[in-house]
This record gives structure tokens, C-alpha cells and sequence, in this order.
């Protein structure tokens, strides 16, 4: 095989697994702390390592190791491109290690691959009923949604805040701004669902979105739209009905356009 299947660590690098051993446990500590102190971004890649593997061997503290391992396989990038039966096959870390190391490499890979896919815009009411219609469209029971957008209309991310029966779902402006802050969003739509057919906002409706737009005011995340979905796909936009003023999208970026 090749090196890249096969690259094996030196003996005397990393002694016999121990992964109970006091002395590295103590030693873990040092990246863990600063961790929580300094924030993660402040370790450099052998303590993120030595985080990632937990404990380190007889005599030698985790942070040596995750030092060892990316000496000999030169970097992230080599690590990278063993999978966990390659790198569980070199002394000192086992299947379970391996598995978090490859993990924790895949994690990155994700995260990179998400943040720099282009996110899909949000232009009008009519594109934020048709990208909920299939998910929404064929429930027997209302779901609140809050749509999480960036400084140009883009979406974020979205997520269910509620779920209720046939007439309606409870959720309260909180947890609704909370969705929208965990996804760092610049402002919001509301999507959710009316079973029963009709479309038209409720007085309950009307009043969520007025207490919604109150408080995304005060903490900088403005409402911009809340629509309504029917089985039908017809929807209800308190933005077409004016029920939410215009201009409040995040600076530099224009509204949902009405339709």
C-alpha cells in the first residue's frame, strides 16, 4: 500500500494507549481552559487536536500527542486524508479516537462546503410560499416557522418554533426572536400554516405579528413578512396587506417585494 494508506507512527513517538492515566488527564486540562477562557478559536491546531482526543498515553500528555500526530502526517491536511481504519491502526489511538479525529475533520469540511454556498434569496412572498409549499402544504396540524435572513435578503437558515392542532400553535415572541438571533440573522420572515383552508390572517395571526414586529424593532431584527399558507399553496402575505410597514429589511437590502 501507499503512504497515504499506511504512514505509520514511530514506536518511540507515542507510547502504549492508556487512556485513564491521571497524569494525562491533568495535562488536557491546559487547552480545555483556555478554551472556555479565551475562546476556541484562540487554540492552535495541536490543542484543538488534543481536544478532540480526550486523554493522551502512559507518560505522555494529550497535547504531545495531537503534536506527534500532526508532525508525522504533516499537518491537518494529511490527517485529512486518512479515514478512521488508517489512522486507528497507528499506536496511541484506537477506533474511538480515530473516529472523532475523522469526525471532527468532516464537521470542518461541512461547515466551510455551507459557508460559502450561495444562500438562496428572498425576493417576494410568492418565492417564500413556494419554497415552504411542500413542507407545509400537506399538514393536518399548524407549524410556525421563522425564516432567518442576512443583509441581503438571503436566507440563513430556518427553523420550526411551534407546532399546534388544526386551529392553531402557541409560541411567543421570544422564542421566536430567539431563532432568529441563534441563526445571526439581520432580519425575519414568518411562515405557518392554516389547515382549515383559509389563508386569511386571524386576529390571533395579526396580533403575533405585531408583537413580533415590536420587539424585532428594539432588538435590531426587523419582521419583514408573515405569510400564511393554505393546502390550496394560496397564501396570505401581511406584507401585500399592509399590515407590516415597508422598508424595515436590513440596511442595504430592499424588502420582500409584495407578490
Amino acid at each position: 500500500m501507499t503512504p497515504w494508506k499506511r504512514a505509520a507512527l514511530l514506536s518511540d513517538h507515542l507510547p502504549e494507549t492508556c487512556t485513564d492515566d491521571p497524569s494525562a488527564l491533568a495535562a488536557f486540562v491546559g487547552p480545555r481552559e483556555r478554551a472556555l477562557e479565551e475562546g476556541i478559536w484562540s487554540l492552535g491546531d495541536a490543542d484543538l487536536l488534543a481536544i478532540v482526543l480526550g486523554t493522551g498515553l502512559v507518560g505522555t500528555p494529550v497535547t504531545l500527542v495531537s503534536a506527534a500526530l500532526l508532525t508525522r502526517f504533516a499537518g491537518l491536511e494529511g490527517l485529512a486524508r486518512l479515514g478512521p481504519h488508517a489512522l486507528a491502526e497507528h499506536p496511541g489511538l484506537g477506533l474511538a479516537k480515530a473516529l472523532r479525529i475523522a469526525a471532527s475533520l468532516e464537521l470542518g469540511r461541512r461547515a466551510f462546503e455551507r459557508a460559502v454556498r450561495p444562500r438562496p434569496p428572498v425576493r417576494t412572498s410568492a418565492s417564500i410560499a413556494a419554497w415552504c409549499a411542500a413542507q407545509l402544504g400537506p399538514l393536518d396540524h399548524e407549524q410556525m416557522w421563522v425564516i432567518s435572513l442576512d443583509g441581503r435578503n438571503g436566507m440563513r437558515g430556518a427553523r420550526r418554533v411551534s407546532q399546534g392542532g388544526l386551529h392553531g400553535c402557541s409560541v411567543t415572541a421570544r422564542d421566536i426572536l430567539r431563532a432568529a438571533l441563534s441563526d445571526a440573522a439581520s432580519a425575519l420572515v414568518l411562515v405557518h400554516n392554516h389547515p382549515s383552508g383559509d389563508s386569511a390572517p386571524s386576529p390571533e395571526d395579526v396580533a403575533m405579528t405585531n408583537a413580533v414586529a415590536a420587539a424585532g424593532e428594539v432588538i435590531g431584527v426587523p419582521l419583514v413578512d408573515h405569510v400564511i399558507l393554505a393546502p390550496d399553496g394560496h397564501y396570505s402575505s401581511l406584507l401585500d396587506l399592509g399590515m407590516i410597514a415597508p422598508g424595515d429589511a436590513p440596511r442595504g437590502a430592499a424588502p420582500p417585494s409584495r407578490g
